[in-house]
C-alpha cells in the first residue's frame, strides 16, 4: 500500500496548491494525482470514459490522502467538488477507514468564512467515509506545522 497520495485539484499542476503540498510533504515519498488528468464527471452523469473508479482505487490503495484545492468563487474548486460528490452511492460510509486525510486550501486573500466552509466540508467528508481528519493548511507555515502529524 502506497503511503501518501496527493490529489491536486488545481488545473495548474505546478502552481500554489502543488507548492503547498511540497511544504507539507517535504522529505516524504508521495504520488501526485492531478485531477485535471482524469475524467471525473459531475454527480448524476454517466459516460463510458469516466475515471472516478480509477481515482477511488488510488485512494483505497494508500494510507494517507492529501487533497489540495485552490479557492475559487469562495469555495473548493470544481474538480475536487465533483470528486467528493461522486462518493455518494458507490462508496459506503466507513469504506476508507484507517486512512488519514489532510486538506490543503489556498487562495488570494480568502475570508475566514470561506476557509471554515472548506474545512467543514472536508472534515465531514473524512468522517462519513471513516477517515481520520488530520487538519487543513492554507499557507506554507501551516503546512510545515501540519507535517508533524505525518512523521
Amino acid at each position: 500500500m502506497k503511503k501518501v497520495l496527493f490529489i491536486n485539484g488545481s488545473p495548474n499542476k505546478n502552481g500554489n496548491t502543488a507548492a503547498l503540498a511540497k511544504s507539507l510533504l517535504d522529505g516524504i515519498d508521495y504520488e501526485t494525482l492531478n485531477l485535471t488528468d482524469y475524467k471525473v464527471y459531475s454527480y448524476g452523469q454517466k459516460f463510458s470514459d469516466d475515471q472516478f473508479d480509477e481515482v477511488l482505487a488510488k485512494m483505497k490503495g494508500t494510507q494517507t490522502i492529501v487533497i489540495g484545492s485552490p479557492l475559487y468563487w469562495h469555495n473548493i474548486c470544481g474538480s475536487v467538488r465533483d470528486l467528493l460528490d461522486r462518493f455518494y452511492g458507490p462508496v459506503e460510509p466507513g469504506e476508507l477507514s484507517g486512512r488519514k486525510l489532510f486538506f490543503l486550501f489556498q487562495g488570494a486573500a480568502p475570508e475566514k468564512w470561506m476557509l471554515e466552509a472548506g474545512e467543514y466540508t472536508m472534515e465531514r467528508f473524512a468522517g462519513l467515509y471513516g477517515m481520520e481528519y488530520a487538519g487543513m493548511a492554507t499557507d506554507r507555515k501551516q503546512a510545515q506545522e501540519l507535517a508533524k502529524a505525518l512523521k
